[in-house]
């Protein structure tokens, strides 16, 4: 007997994921490193930076505006 279960999809019911759990923040402080890394950039000096910048200038919802 196989206990093997089938990848996602394999079924052939998808389901896309709830709104609800997509959101990238739990109500903690959004950090320079969040931001760089969301942007797929490494975080060195000059990304932690303009990370920064971004936060002061958008707050918490410059990484909202980066994730989908």
């Amino acid at each position: 007997m196989s206990t093997a279960q089938p990848a996602d999809g394999a079924d052939g019911t998808e389901r896309a994921t709830p709104d609800a759990l997509l959101h990238a923040r739990t109500g903690t402080e959004v950090a320079p490193e969040d931001v760089v890394l969301a942007t797929g950039r490494d975080v060195t000096p000059k990304s932690l930076e303009w990370a920064r910048r971004k936060i002061e200038a958008e707050g918490p919802a410059a990484l909202d505006k980066l994730l989908p």
